[in-house]
């Protein structure tokens, strides 16, 4: 089995580059308007979804005109990959989206759910050939997102493994995956009262969290893979 040390560091070395291009950049060039999806957990719902998705949104409008962005919150916190297909239809493709985030791995690791990561890895397949089949032009990007520390940490035990499989299917699809764990790994090096200024309760990054680390890496993602 491989250690945590060989997990984390081929985290990164595979973060380090892209799998897919943004096609999202290209359209608003072009004056094409852009609804995006914002599909996933606590961590990209309500008020935690807010706090890097208005960011970023607001930065790409700068760019291209607020005319042509715009965004809508899908998902619901607490839930993971199988309420995700089980509610893909109303929450996504009934939206009429012209790009869609993914990010279910935190939630899908969590042990009470019972989730496999070859379950987890259908299931986001599903959404994925889904989502093409609703249109193929749809631009879908996978999001893995941060580590959470003491209690929730231990009822995800193997959430590197679950972080992993998202990696893996971005390669396998094509698709943009954007790592936010890199980045939150410096932070928690540091030490947890560093890693705690930005997620008090140990796994939903706050408002600063949002503005300071998750949107500009999106960003970020987005302009400099961009085609």
């Amino acid at each position: 089995m491989k250690s945590k040390l060989v997990l984390l560091l081929t985290a990164f070395l595979i973060s380090t580059s892209s799998f897919a291009q943004s096609q999202m950049v290209s359209k608003l060039e072009n004056g094409v308007s852009q609804h995006i999806i914002v599909y996933g957990t606590s961590l990209s719902s309500g008020g935690n979804g807010h706090a890097w998705m208005q960011p970023v949104a607001a930065h790409l409008g700068k760019l291209y005109g607020d005319s042509l962005i715009r965004y809508s919150l899908a998902g619901k916190g607490g839930m993971w990959s199988s309420w995700g297909v089980k509610n893909l239809e109303d929450s996504v493709i009934a939206k009429k989206p012209d790009v869609v985030f993914i990010e279910f791995g935190i939630n899908d690791a969590f042990i009470d759910y019972h989730t496999p990561v070859a379950v987890a890895r259908l299931n986001l397949q599903y959404m994925i050939d889904r989502i093409r089949l609703y249109d193929a032009s749809c631009e879908i990007i996978l999001q893995v997102m941060n580590m959470p520390i003491g209690k929730s940490s231990t009822l995800r035990p193997h959430l590197e493994d679950y972080y992993a499989m998202y990696r893996s299917v971005a390669a396998e699809k094509g698709i943009m995956l954007i790592d936010h764990y890199p980045n939150w790994l410096k932070i928690l090096e540091k030490g947890e009262e560093d890693f705690r200024k930005y997620v008090p309760d140990g796994i939903h990054p706050n408002k600063v969290a949002g503005e300071q680390i998750i949107a500009p890496q999106v960003i970020q993602s987005i302009l400099t893979n961009s085609q």
